[in-house]
């Protein structure tokens, strides 16, 4: 794998033809994009298919998160799209994790498939405010405990617990770090963040690049500077 191949930019957009824009511009200096649920909103489906349709893995963000039949039916309707990842919320509980797992084992083609354990926009104390006890580190250690369990492929996890997670799941459950910034990008509203250098160094998989890019004067050239700063 290249390190760019390690790169999935967010289009958090509304805009079809900004998305498309984005995404031609970005071919070849990229492993992939990542849809969520603003641009699955206004877009649907045949949005998802439009920026597949560049040759491009895709993230379906979804973060299906509902009873375990639910999610299932969810599940088998997002394999259609042909996604490279789709996630769902690990906080959901193994029954809803393992109808995911079983319904993407019968698929032709297999895509990853995660659980998000604690967002990256929440630290200790909204943790608190929820009712969840202890830190965020813990939190994300129990859920992603579970979803290997559970049987699926990885985690969305911010980079901050991804030695910790790696040391304790092994080698081959993926690690997808969103929450990332390079040293020259603005921090937004990411609380837990890290540079790429650091989230891969950690034991990230993939990352998860967002604004940094997208928000670049030229976006392309924003994730050239990334990619180099992996290769270094």
């Amino acid at each position: 794998m290249k390190p760019s191949d390690k790169i999935f930019v967010a289009l958090d957009t509304t805009d079809l033809d900004h998305a498309l824009a984005l995404g031609r511009d970005l071919a070849g200096l990229v492993g992939g994009v990542k849809v969520g649920k603003e641009f699955f909103t206004a877009l649907g489906p045949d949005g998802v298919r439009a920026v597949a349709d560049l040759g491009m893995p895709v993230f379906l963000d979804l973060k299906f998160h509902d009873i375990p039949a639910t999610v299932a039916g969810a599940v088998r309707a997002a394999l259609a799209l042909g996604p490279f990842m789709l996630n769902v919320h690990a906080s959901g509980g193994a029954a809803m994790m393992r109808a995911a797992a079983e319904t993407v084992a019968k698929a032709p083609t297999k895509p990853l498939v995660l659980a998000v354990t604690v967002l990256t926009s929440m630290g200790d104390g909204d943790l608190a405010a929820v009712g969840v006890g202890g830190d965020a580190a813990s939190q994300v250690l129990r859920l992603a405990k579970l979803a290997q369990q559970s049987g699926l492929d990885g985690v969305v996890c911010s980079a901050r617990e991804a030695e910790a997670l790696r040391a304790a799941l092994g080698p081959n459950f993926k690690l997808v770090v969103p929450g990332i910034r390079p040293d020259w990008a603005a921090t937004d509203d990411q609380k837990r963040i890290t540079t790429p250098s650091q989230a891969v160094a950690l034991g990230a998989d993939y990352l998860v690049i967002g604004r940094p890019i997208t928000g670049a004067d030229n976006p392309a050239d924003a994730a050239r500077r990334i990619a180099e700063e992996l290769s270094r």
